[in-house]
């Protein structure tokens, strides 16, 4: 066998798929991070370092798995904005368009209460039966690896979106405070 035969496999492209063609068998797992506020609000802030660190901590299985992850952070200034994406309350974490809590708690938010003139409701997540005003990173790994390896086969059913009272309030506040 001559020297430049020699091959450490049969892979047409190179050696082990060191093709520069894209990979066609790539997924895309897209995360939206909704939120109302990560300047002031401890909780948008919280939740913004928790998915952080989730996705970092993620990353490595999700390459080896073949799944591209987009992080999309939405800040939702306004009723119109809350509106297109069905926003339901502050912060919220999106797999592929799935919440990673449909049944969500609120409770009073202090900094958004600082942050509107007003008092305002925002998330508390709950996981493994304790309360957190700030999404546990194991709470949001466990979500991402149920969306990726199909732990999940539930639906969400799009309801008729109306945007709840707690936001009507904060934008209302918002706008009269700018004023």
């Amino acid at each position: 066998m001559s020297k430049n035969n020699y091959s450490c496999c049969s892979c047409s492209d190179g050696c082990c798929g060191s093709s520069n063609k894209p990979d066609m068998n790539k997924r895309e797992l897209t995360i939206d991070f909704l939120y109302l506020d990560v300047t002031v609000c401890e909780r948008c802030q919280g939740a913004d370092k928790s998915l952080d660190e989730a996705v970092s901590d993620a990353a490595n299985v999700l390459e080896a798995a073949g799944i591209d992850v987009k992080v999309n952070k939405i800040n939702v200034l306004s009723e119109e904005l809350a509106i297109k994406h069905r926003f339901l309350t502050s912060p919220t974490i999106r797999i592929n368009g799935k919440d990673i809590q449909m049944d969500y708690k609120e409770s009073l938010c202090e900094s958004c209460g600082d942050l509107c003139g007003d008092e305002v409701d925002c998330r508390v997540w709950s996981y493994q039966g304790k309360e957190y005003t700030k999404p546990p990173k194991a709470m949001i790994i466990e979500a991402i690896l149920k969306e990726v390896y199909g732990g999940s086969t539930e639906k969400q059913v799009q309801e008729k979106y109306q945007i709840p009272e707690n936001l009507k309030k904060f934008y209302q506040s918002m706008k009269s405070k700018e004023s």
